[in-house]
């Protein structure tokens, strides 16, 4: 039988980039704690439609997750371009929209409202989730989370012009079963940023905080230092506090995988087991730990098999980092 995974992240959902961080840490803080992203870029999506001011755009087969390209051939990058555009559009407004990778047009009416010309749609640019912090520097700030980047609706790694990191809760868990992911839900604990976002890469997020997270620090483990058998994992998946949570490290692939799924783990904790059914949406990012060394991280599950996963070495992401 053919073997699916998925990204355990949750990720659902114009600026100046900052400077990248560069890790050269010995040791660093495994973390394990959830936090809430935001990540924006060039794009402008339908979230989705106004109760009242609906109907032309839905009448005009205008949907959720449209890509909205050009409003009357004028290219769009944010939503203040969207609105800026219709204020100048007469009658009839010509939507240039990109779904499932393919470019279409649609004709609507704009409706009139106090506020001036609306499409009658919620606009969102860049993702909104929760995922979990890996490692924290606190030599530098610096920090990686999820161990694996984050996609746009096509597919591809999401071009982020700007980002910000929340302290997050994890309010509730939907556990995993075969061919089912679970999920953790949960919210940012505060709308005040704990950290600003510089990089969106295949092998994870990475900024820098002024805030941090308090924990031991613990030697980097290198590619060579990993091996099978027991190890352990450091996760949120109750509030706001981390536990550890026994694993076992079943299979290693090479260090150079371009998918970045670099070895395989099955969770074997009764109390994450009996919580979450193994491994979640939720959970990416989660340090793994091993004979007392930070050797990477919680990357995907499969859908068949809630307990068993991938995970990313932690040299992978710190290269990345650089």
């Amino acid at each position: 039988m053919k073997k699916r995974w998925i990204s355990a992240a949750a990720v659902v959902l114009c600026a100046m980039l900052l400077p990248q961080p560069v890790l050269a840490a010995e040791s660093l803080i495994p973390v394990g704690r959830v936090i809430g992203l935001e990540l924006q870029d060039d794009s402008v999506m339908v979230a989705g439609f106004d109760e009242k001011l609906s109907k032309n755009a839905k009448k005009a087969g205008l949907k959720v997750g449209d890509e909205i390209l050009k409003v009357d051939n004028t290219p769009v990058d944010c939503t203040e371009d969207v609105r800026n555009a219709l204020q100048r559009c007469t009658g009839d407004v010509e939507l240039l929209v990109e779904r499932d990778g393919k470019e279409l047009k649609l004709t609507m009416a704009p409706r009139e409202t106090g506020d001036g010309k609306r499409l009658g749609v919620y606009l969102r640019q860049g993702i909104a989730g929760i995922g979990t912090v890996t490692y924290y520097d606190p030599d530098t700030g610096s920090f990686g989370a999820l161990g694996h980047g984050v996609n746009n609706s096509r597919g591809q790694i999401l071009a982020m012009t700007s980002g910000s990191a929340y302290q997050g809760r994890v309010q509730s868990v939907t556990r995993g079963k075969v061919g089912a992911p679970g999920q953790l839900k949960g919210a940012a604990a505060s709308h005040i940023p704990v950290a600003e976002l510089s990089r969106n890469t295949p092998q994870g997020i990475f900024g820098k905080t002024t805030i941090g997270w308090l924990g031991k620090p613990v030697p980097v483990g290198a590619f060579e230092d990993v091996k099978t058998g027991a190890a352990t994992i450091r996760s949120t998946v109750n509030g706001e506090e981390p536990q550890e949570y026994s694993v076992e490290i079943l299979k290693i692939y090479p260090k150079d995988r371009k998918d970045n799924r670099n070895f395989l783990i099955r969770v074997t904790d009764p109390e994450l087991l009996k919580t979450t059914g193994g491994i979640v949406q939720g959970m990416s990012g989660s340090p793994i730990i091993q004979d007392g060394k930070l050797v990477g991280a919680v990357t995907h599950v499969l859908v068949n098999d809630p307990t068993t996963g991938y995970g990313i070495f932690i040299e992978n992401m710190l290269d990345a980092a650089a």
